[in-house]
């Protein structure tokens, strides 16, 4: 599918209102933001008030696991959740940008939780 300009309107119309209910990230309760590719997934919690990352995971960091696309999102959630847990988070709100609450990006959410992450 090739992306014109109004579906990329589209897209970015979809992921402000979701971004609007979600709020900013603080300190206290970072933002859950999420990225989807084809072939990886990539999660970070951000500090929309001092504008940083606090902490990324991705399936980058998992060469040597095997597994479908959406085991490995889950263990991306898993890993995002652990780190969280070494830098001091427990509680982070989940943006899901663009893409709709299911596979891959609900696999990471669920991964988070079973890591101890609030979302």
């Amino acid at each position: 599918m090739q992306k014109t300009k109004e579906h990329k309107v589209k897209i970015d119309r979809r992921a402000n209102r979701v971004r609007k209910s979600v709020g900013r990230g603080t300190p206290e309760r970072p933002r859950l933001s999420v990225f989807r590719s084809n072939a990886h997934i990539h999660a970070q919690l951000i500090d929309d008030v001092s504008g940083k990352t606090l902490v990324a995971a991705s399936t980058l960091e998992l060469k040597d696991k095997k597994g479908t696309k959406l085991e490995l999102a889950r263990e991306v959630g898993k890993m995002l959740a652990e780190k969280a847990k070494r830098a001091g988070i427990t509680v982070a709100v989940f943006d899901r940008g663009s893409y709709r609450y299911h596979g891959r990006v609900k696999a990471l959410a669920e991964g988070a939780r079973e890591g101890k992450l609030t979302v």
